[in-house]
This record gives C-alpha cells, structure tokens and sequence, in this order.
C-alpha cells in the first residue's frame, strides 16, 4: 500500500522493557543505524542497577533513549515523541514523561492479568481513557515474532526473545533507517549459533515487513542527515573515548600505559576497553581493591609508566590516601572518577555531579591536584589527553570527572587526525643535576622546573640518578627526610604554587554570549561544568530563541580554574549555576569570586531537562531585565 511520508527535523525515541528485554542492545543497533545514515544524535540508556530484577515490575525497567536529527542537538531529549513499551511496567514508569500527541507502541502479549497486577494496574490502561491523550498502537510483537521464527526450531521461550528485534525492524521501517549494519551485526554476534542468528534477522526483517505492510501505520518519517564538517565519524560512548584517549596519551608521550583498577560501575567497561590494547603498550592488572589498584598504578608511574587508575566516588574514597603519597612523591598519575549516585554505594546506574568537592579537598593535609570534566561522550578523549599533558608535564596526580550520564551516552565523534594530537614530552632526567664542591655530581629528586616547577622524573636504574621519594615530608631539593617546620611550609606552598601555575598553560576561557558587541548586552551568564553543557547549551538556545538575552560559559578546567574567570563573572548581573548536585561549584565560586551566584540544582540520578532549565533561565533574565530597565 502507498503510504504518506512525512518530513520531520528531529525524533525522540524510548525503548522501554524488562530488563532481560534486550531494550539496551535495541538502543545501540537504531542508534548504529542512525549513526551511519548522518543524523546527529544524543543517547541516554537508563536501566536498574539489580542484576535481575523481579520480572514485569517497575524496578526491572530498562529503557534506552535516542534523539535524532538533521541539525546539531547537544542532550538526549526531554520528552520522547515514541515510547516503545514492551509490557505494562514499561508503560507505567514511561508514560509520565511523553508530551501529549505522543506515539505509544504497546507489546500487547504481555499485557496478562497478573502482569498488570505487577505494574500496579487495576484496570488495563489498553482498555480504559488513560492513554486518550496518546496515539496508540496495540501491536502483539511477540505473538508475531514467535510465528515468524517458528521454522528455526527455538523453544517459544527463545522466539520469544528476538522481540526486541521485530521492534527495532518496525522503528526502522518508521524512520527510513539503513539496515545493513544492524543485520551485518547480527551475522557476527550469533555466528556460532546459527538458529539464534538467523531467528533475530528474520524477527527483524518481519518488524520492517510489517510497518511496510500494515494499515496500522499510514505514515513514515523521515529525517535528514545533519551537516557536519568533514571528517571519519563514528558512534562513541563516553567510556570509550575516554580509554581512547588515555591510550593516545599513552602513544604521544611513549609511555607505556599501566591502569591498576578494581571494577565498579559505570568505570569498568574503561577496563575492558583498555585491556583489548596490548599492541599500544597498554597494561591492566584488575587488583583485588580499589587501594592495591591505585598501589599499583603509581608504582608504575615510579618506574616510568604512564600511571592510570579507574573508579567511581565509592572508590575515590578508598583511594584517597594514595592519592595524597602521589601528591607527596609528586609522580604522575591520572585517576579517573566515573561519578554516580551517592552517599555510599548510592544510586550505581544513575548519574550524578556530586563528587566534585570530594576532588578537591578529599585528602588529608594540603592535597591540591588538578580537576578536569569532560563536557559530552565524545569529549571525554579530549580531556583525557589533557589529564594526561598534565599529570606528565607537572608531575601530579590529576582527577578527571566524568559522569555515568557521559560513561554510557554517545554521540558521533569525529575521529581525530594523529598528527593533530598534542606532543607530550616526559623529559625523563637523564644525568645528575646538582654539582658537589670538589666531587661528582649526584642526584636530587626535588630541583624543581623553573617554570612548572614540576620536579625532575628519573626512571629506576638509570646509573647515577639513585634517589628515594615516600609519604614522609621532603626536603627542598635534596629530597631526604625532613621535619623542619619552615621546609614543610616552603614545601606544601610550592606543591600548591605548581598547582597553580597550571592556569599559565590554558587556552582562553570562551564565553558564549551573541550580545557582547552590543550596548545593551546580556546581563544573565549561564556557567556549568561537566555533563551540564549538553542541557545548559540547549535551554540557553531556547531562550534566545524567543527573545531572551543570555550568555554562556563552561568549564573543563575546575582546579585550577582559569584565570580569567573572575573578570568574565564580573561582567554579568545574575550569575547560575545548574549542577546536579547541591551546589558545589556556586559554593566554590561564591568562595573564590565573591560572586552572588545563584544555584538550579538537581540530585534525582538524571539528567537536568532542558525546557525545565530554560524556564528558571528564562525567569531570571525577565527579573533581571526588570530590575535593570
């Protein structure tokens, strides 16, 4: 049948089931494909942190969101245009998010007594008014996938599973998505299996079949690539590009690549990337805990290696006296802190900013090292090679902040060029550099840079440069034992001072602000940190769009912050802070800046919604404006 086409800019779709439903996996493939037919996009996979959850109940609910379209977006999406729900508890933990007029497909099959019981539904909401406000599509996507694979021979129960794969056909069909990739995939994932392989391509091929064919769907939407500059592009996970990163940090400054780690989630699938490496020189020794992990990473940074360690806020605690002896020995040691939901083991899946004032001050004594957060998934290569510069160029431990909001999201990376990377250079000591009246020169571990004052690396067993270094207070230069109170003084104000002359190497700190040039400028700045930039970014285009004057500003660099920073606050009236967290970056800026900065803050395990952002953005200009005719 002839079917209408209608040209859409962009779509929010959420894949939502069991969490044995195979949402996850879903997810990926439609993004894959979305992925190779150019549309800009923004992922968020939201699933709980039980292993397995009691079957068809509101805490198994898995759901994966994907937005697309044919022009730079920066988040997720707020609201999903579809919702794909593979039984009642999808349902009910989803519908509250859906605009009205939104597309609901339903998994009819599952929609049992017992089942709607389970989601705490009295009454099917397929049979009542509830879903009025909806466009509904009762469709039996198992009943028809377990009829079109019966030839392969599977148990209903393994037919039952390739739903997910008639559901992705049908998304597929609806959107004009390329399948070749997903088939392609399925061919390799399942090749040992051949019944399995070839039961999920034809459920697949049924679901695209179904929507080409059925009068339940009149309508197919297309979106059209996005332009981007030219480039290799690839689909990217937060986690991904930052292991990328570490291991071209790894190449640029030829260090071997050591990661002593401990799994935790959302950190660990930066494990299991960077073990698949070896040909790049990269090391993983998964230890028994998170301190033997650290242990390990900064013995190999004494030896000469390129030092890394991997956790979330659970761990950074547990690591935080080691951080504080590469503090101390002064070694180079990048630690990664994948943040989640906390206090304690908290909230595992769901994301959260909330570690921040942990990074910077949680070690005994005076501790400083310095903070870096990643602004998007693909970001995240970036700002690893940029911990890695400088924990190699100023001999410290650097904390790099990502997020579970980044680990797991994508968006499409533009491969870099090699010869675009920054050159890192260990300048390992190499000879003695302290003369000694009327003897040999020898060697002193803490003879600092004169301009980074980083202190000289000597790799073990290089003849002549024998030294010691340890958690106990050294002396200026010469680096043996010290108690002396001025050294200790002298010396924990230039362990700070290093710290700071950081800021001397960063580029400019730019502020987003259209109305700069004008008389009557914008007098509201928007400033955030880490995952924030993809919803501070789209609330501020909202409010530019109708009018509102507002500008913008990020950071990458948290300690130390850049040193322009409190010029540019200077500027503006108002100043917000959206964090999800309670507001440690404003308390940090308060502090620093004497700033009244005011907060919008989040601590829920997800992401901060843009319309919601835009709205307090909005209100503040309008006050401001007000009191400022």
């Amino acid at each position: 049948m002839t079917k209408q086409i209608k040209q859409l800019d962009r779509v929010i779709i959420r894949f939502a089931g069991d969490s044995g439903d195979g949402m996850q996996l879903t997810g990926d493939r439609f993004t894959s494909q979305s992925a190779a037919f150019g549309n800009d996009l923004a992922t968020f996979p939201n699933f709980p942190a039980e292993i397995r959850a009691p079957q068809g109940t509101l805490p198994g609910v898995s759901s994966f969101q994907v937005h697309f379209a044919d022009h730079d977006i920066l988040t997720p999406g707020d609201r999903p245009d579809v919702l794909v729900a593979m039984n009642p508890a999808a349902l009910r933990a989803n519908v509250g998010d859906l605009p009205r007029g939104a597309q609901i497909i339903v998994d009819t099959h599952d929609f049992t007594k017992r089942n709607l019981a389970k989601a705490g539904y009295t009454v099917s909401p397929l049979e009542d008014d509830s879903l009025a406000e909806f466009a509904v599509h009762r469709v039996d996507l198992t009943g028809m996938t377990v009829e079109a694979v019966q030839e392969f021979g599977l148990s209903r129960k393994d037919a039952s599973r390739a739903k997910n794969m008639f559901a992705l056909g049908l998304l597929s069909w609806m959107y004009g998505r390329p399948t070749e990739t997903t088939e392609a995939f399925l061919s390799k994932r399942f090749a040992k299996v051949p019944a399995i392989r070839d039961a999920n391509i034809t459920a697949f091929r049924t679901g695209w079949n179904f929507g080409e064919t059925t009068e339940a769907f009149a309508v197919q939407y297309e979106i059209k690539p996005a332009p981007m500059a030219p480039g290799t592009y690839r689909n990217i996970t937060g986690n991904l590009a930052l292991a990328y990163g570490l291991v071209a940090g790894g190449v640029t400054s030829g260090l071997p690549l050591f990661l002593g780690t401990y799994p935790i989630t959302p950190a660990s699938d930066i494990l299991h990337e960077l073990s698949k490496h070896k040909a790049f020189g990269v090391t993983t020794f998964q230890a028994e805990d998170e301190i033997s992990g650290i242990g390990a990473a900064i013995g190999a940074s004494f030896v000469g290696n390129l030092g890394i360690t991997s956790t979330s806020g659970p761990g950074i605690a547990l690591k935080s006296e080691s951080i504080g002896l590469a503090v101390m020995t002064e070694l180079p040691l990048v630690v990664v802190n994948v943040q989640r939901g906390g206090p304690s083991t908290g909230l595992p899946t769901k994301t959260e900013q909330s570690d921040l004032l942990q990074a910077l001050f949680g070690r005994n004594g005076e501790a400083p090292v310095p903070v870096i957060a990643p602004s998007s998934p693909g970001d995240c290569f970036d700002a690893a090679l940029e911990a890695v510069r400088i924990a190699v160029t100023y001999r410290t431990p650097v904390m790099l902040l990502s997020d579970g909001y980044l680990a797991n999201g994508s968006e499409p990376w533009r491969i870099p060029e090699v010869a675009d990377l920054p050159a890192i250079d260990p300048a390992f000591a190499t000879t003695p550099n302290h003369e000694v009246e009327g003897g040999e020169p020898d060697f002193w571990p803490y003879l600092r840079d004169a301009e980074t004052l980083a202190r000289p690396w000597a790799v073990p067993g290089t003849p002549g440069l024998e030294h010691r270094i340890g958690g106990l207070e050294k002396g200026d230069g010469h680096g043996n034992i010290s108690y002396d109170p001025a050294n200790h003084e002298f010396m924990v104000s230039t362990r700070a001072a290093k710290i700071a002359a950081i800021a001397d190497s960063l580029p400019p700190l730019e502020v987003d602000d259209p109305t700069a040039a004008d008389g009557d400028g914008a007098k509201v700045l928007v400033i955030g940190w880490g995952s924030t930039y993809g919803p501070i970014g789209a609330g501020v285009r909202r409010v530019r769009r109708v009018g509102g004057k507002v500008a913008q500003v990020h950071l990458r660099h948290i300690n130390p912050l850049p040193k322009e920073l409190g010029e540019i606050l200077s500027r503006y009236d108002k100043i917000l802070v959206p964090e999800m967290n309670s507001g440690q970056l404003r308390m940090l800026l308060r502090a620093e800046f004497l700033v009244d900065a005011i907060g919008y803050n989040q601590v829920n395990g997800m992401p901060i919604k843009a319309a919601d952002l835009a709205e307090a953005i909005g209100d503040l200009v309008a006050s401001t404006e007000r009191s400022h005719p």
